[in-house]
């Protein structure tokens, strides 16, 4: 893994992705759709760690969820043939209620990654946090250019976000050990693709090395 360096945090803003209980609880859409969960909720400690250094230095946090509108208006139907094919159809009952659906209670955060008052919370209809949301106003108020990333899964929402922001020319660290894959076989390499051609997608740290380095 790279350290990071060059992060100035005064223009960054810590991204916490898609820790809901629909995917880090054994009663939600992940679990329904045959993933580890155990594995999903691994990263919490070293997000509270991350969220600790944000929250007391002012940098600004932004939270994100996954989830669609009760009328599932805004889920694309392909999406919903996946979901059925995974055995776990957005908007089915669930034990805490409709599964990925926005105002249930699997789609909230889960109890230890609770967003504090005032920061950003960002729901999201697709896998990144860009598509059809208020994100990047957010940032370019804020004159934020750097993002350091973290939460699951690790080759889907944090990848898709972290590609949309390097799109938008954003600098990004990703922080290896605060995010998991939906299959441990896929979590190296994820990250080892960030690296590639010199670091086309930003850069890899652990918790560690990121906040040894700010």
């Amino acid at each position: 893994m790279q350290h990071a360096r060059d992060i100035e945090p005064a223009v960054t803003a810590l991204l916490v992705i898609d820790m809901q209980r629909d995917f880090c609880s054994p009663q939600g859409y992940a679990a329904r759709a045959g993933l580890d969960v155990e594995r999903l909720a691994r990263p919490i400690a070293q997000i509270q760690r991350l969220l600790m250094y944000a929250r007391a230095g002012g940098m600004l946090v932004v939270h994100t969820r996954e989830g669609h509108l009760p009328d599932l208006s805004d889920c694309p139907p392909e999406k919903m043939r996946r979901s059925l094919r995974a055995g776990a159809p957005i908007g089915s009952p669930g034990p805490m209620g409709r599964l990925l659906v926005r105002g249930e209670y699997g789609h909230d955060f889960i109890d230890e990654l609770k967003p504090q008052a005032g920061e950003v919370v960002i729901d999201k209809p697709g896998y990144g946090a860009f598509h059809l949301t208020g994100l990047e106003g957010v940032l370019i108020g804020r004159n934020i250019r750097q993002l350091i990333l973290c939460g699951v899964t690790t080759e889907v929402c944090v990848h898709s976000t972290l590609r949309e922001a390097v799109d938008r020319g954003y600098g990004c660290t990703t922080v290896g050990d605060a995010t998991a894959a939906s299959d441990p076989a896929l979590q190296a390499p994820a990250l080892a693709m960030i690296g590639v051609e010199g670091g086309i997608f930003g850069r890899v740290a652990s918790t560690d090395q990121l906040l040894l380095t700010l």
